[in-house]
């Protein structure tokens, strides 16, 4: 399968070396493709082109940008390259100001996700959620005590496109619990909120969720 990553920092760097580490061709779609010189110098079978590029590329397109940004990057990405791929949206909403006690701001409310604002704008893309709710270090074979394999929560209105994401996921590490259509994002966006709080307040970030069942 192949993959298009739209973004340049830290997510989409790691996301990135993920696919490509497990054995997915790869490219990955920048404006600005200096900030990914040394990133390829360490991944040779990587490809770096434009947005554009990279969803024409792709199989799956993952979203990694930030949350401001998003829209933008699938614009410049084209709709026409984006229609009827799997998209996996690992964005969130974070306001550009600082947390309060520990708290992130988004720039959406309760009532609209972000995604719900990308699945309607771009209405021929099936949007997935995830990766939004553990830092960058957990994407990638996470190591827990136990073998514990930690929980991604995902969304999104289509199954098969989440059946895709799901795949993905158990060869990353993750369990996935799929929490249902995409106004379910309205509560899984604000996982990062309460992941981050153990990050700014006590300088932990290494945890991720786990959804235990009886």
């Amino acid at each position: 399968m192949k993959i298009g990553v739209l973004g340049s920092g830290g997510v989409a760097q790691t996301l990135a070396a993920g696919f490509l580490k497990h054995g997915y061709e790869t490219m990955v779609g920048t404006r600005e493709p200096a900030k990914l010189a040394t990133w390829k110098s360490a991944h040779a079978r990587a490809q770096v082109g434009s947005f554009a590029d990279a969803a024409a590329f792709g199989e799956v397109v993952v979203l990694a940008v930030k949350g401001s940004a998003s829209a933008e990057a699938l614009r410049l990405a084209g709709s026409a390259h984006l229609a009827g791929k799997v998209v996996i949206d690992a964005t969130n909403p974070i306001a550009d100001v600082a947390p309060d006690h520990g708290v992130l701001k988004f720039f959406t409310t309760m009532d609209e996700s972000l995604m719900e604002q990308l699945q309607r704008e771009f209405a021929e893309a099936r949007l997935v959620k995830a990766f939004n709710s553990v830092g960058q270090g957990q994407f990638v074979d996470p190591s827990y005590a136990g073998g514990i394999r930690p929980t991604m929560f995902i969304c999104g209105n289509d199954g098969a496109a989440k059946r895709t994401v799901a795949e993905i996921l158990d060869r990353f590490g993750w369990e996935t619990a799929d929490m249902g259509s995409v106004e379910a994002a309205r509560a899984i966006e604000p996982l990062c909120m309460l992941w981050c709080i153990l990050g700014f307040t006590k300088n932990e970030w290494t945890h991720a969720f786990k959804l235990l069942r009886k």
